[in-house]
């Protein structure tokens, strides 16, 4: 089981060979929308956001412009926040691709108040590029109503444009959007394996690359947040304290030194700096192996797959091979007596492992867990986590938000505004056969109160035969 484990977790990292890019990571596509506004808005990380009301726009939109201004923005709020876009029908973005790959797409919410529109009150779906990634917008009002929120997924683009629709439910008629990024991703972020953990046991989940994500929680583990003007691909980075259900005997720990990033590893864009020069783990005081364990509890929406993605950096060993522990996923097995050393070759190297498992719906929770093993050395450490991020799959119908497909979507939001139509012309046509109904009879009865005597009521049956 050992060796399995331990050639299961050499195969995670050679999927490709990476590169080790440079800090300043330069997408080729790289449209970021400030939405609802024709200025254009630099944010704290030096990032110009372009609005989508200029003349002429990079992209393309498929309805007159709605917009809205916020008019009472909270402090120190980034100024996209400042204005919304939006949709009363279904609504298109186009963006022309010259990187065909995997692309982060991000939306921002700040559902303001306005004098003109209430935002908390809509409900609407987005597809990406034939995904429904999101139907049910009403789970995000509470948090966007006092602070922004960003959703963010990653999806494979293989045509010449990514297309964004907004539609609008029938019940509100309103949708909205603060701003779009839309940015190709690196190569390695999201490789083509990963590794399917069910029934404890391990196997090989092809086509990850393939599948739809949503970022569901992406967490560095014993440090503090990490804001996009610390990471390339501009992702914020949560600290672990509210997800972490058992930190008995665990320390956090801080890296002064070099993060040594290699080629066969974890790339800068994979995970920065401050992410791995951070980290929680268990460490042997005395001549025995603690037994303790720390474990995390993420919540998640059950009935999908989930990638749960585990990044690791030695920085707190004296030397390579003492550092021995076993990794937990969902209460199974999935690394056993990981040696980082004998992976990376090296101490304070990055790299991750990716495991597929499936969540429940009756459970809505996954967990990580890391603790001593049976080879782990008394006086040294003995169990550490750097990060962890997870990503929901999308599910058959291309949905990572319900079970309708993109195309029952659209033709279900047609057909409805159709049966609006026909209902008014059956009411219609009903309103005029009535009346013509009425007409005939009133004019039926005229002539036969004329041509017509009823027969006297003591008449006998005889009398009238004869």
């Amino acid at each position: 089981m050992k060796n399995n484990l331990f050639f299961s977790l050499l195969f995670i990292l050679s999927f490709s060979t990476l590169t080790v890019f440079s800090h300043l990571f330069s997408p080729l596509d790289n449209y970021l929308i400030n939405s609802g506004s024709t200025l254009p808005t630099t944010l704290h990380e030096n990032r110009p956001f372009t609005g989508d009301l200029v003349s002429k726009p990079s992209f393309s939109t498929s309805s007159r412009p709605l917009f809205i201004n916020n008019q009472n923005p909270l402090p120190n709020l980034p100024p996209i926040y400042n204005t919304a876009r939006v949709f009363t029908k279904p609504t298109k973005y186009s963006f022309p691709i010259k990187d065909k790959g995997t692309h982060l797409i991000r939306f921002h919410f700040h559902a303001f108040n306005s004098s003109n529109l209430d935002l908390g009150r809509a409900q609407f779906q987005i597809l990406v590029d034939g995904y429904v990634v999101l139907s049910n917008f009403t789970r995000f009002v509470t948090d966007c109503q006092t602070n922004p929120k960003v959703v963010e997924y990653l999806i494979l683009v293989e045509s010449e444009k990514l297309v964004i629709v907004f539609v609008p439910n029938q019940d509100s008629k309103l949708a909205f959007v603060n701003a779009i990024e839309v940015i190709s991703a690196p190569k390695d972020l999201v490789p083509e394996k990963a590794q399917y953990l069910s029934s404890g046991n391990l196997k090989s989940f092809d086509g990850l690359n393939n599948q739809a994500l949503e970022v569901v929680h992406r967490v560095t583990v014993g440090g503090p947040k990490v804001t996009p003007f610390n990471d390339s691909l501009w992702r914020t980075w949560v600290p672990d304290f509210e997800f972490l259900i058992s930190s008995v005997g665990s320390e956090k720990y801080y890296f002064g030194g070099r993060i040594n990033y290699r080629v066969g590893g974890a790339s800068r864009e994979v995970g920065p700096d401050n992410v791995y020069n951070t980290a929680r783990l268990i460490r042997s005081k005395n001549d025995s192996v603690p037994n303790v364990n720390m474990t995390w509890v993420f919540p998640v929406v059950g009935g999908y797959k989930y990638l749960v993605r585990l990044h690791f950096c030695d920085i707190a060993s004296i030397s390579m091979r003492l550092l021995y522990f076993n990794v937990y996923v969902n209460g199974q097995l999935a690394l056993e007596d990981l040696d980082l050393s004998l992976v990376t070759d090296s101490l304070a190297s990055p790299f991750y492992a990716d495991f597929v498992v499936d969540v429940d719906v009756s459970i809505g929770a996954l967990s990580v867990t890391i603790g001593p093993s049976k080879s782990s050395i008394p006086h040294v450490i003995d169990g550490m986590l750097n990060a962890v991020e997870v990503m929901k799959l999308n599910n058959t119908h291309k949905s990572l938000d319900g079970d309708v497909c993109a195309d029952f979507v659209l033709k279900s939001r047609r057909s409805r505004g159709n049966t609006g139509i026909f209902l008014t012309l059956v009411a219609a046509v009903c309103i005029v056969l009535s009346l013509s109904i009425v007409i005939r009879r009133r004019i039926i009865e005229s002539r036969e109160s004329v041509s017509w005597s009823r027969l006297p009521v003591n008449l006998s049956e005889n009398n009238v035969k004869g």
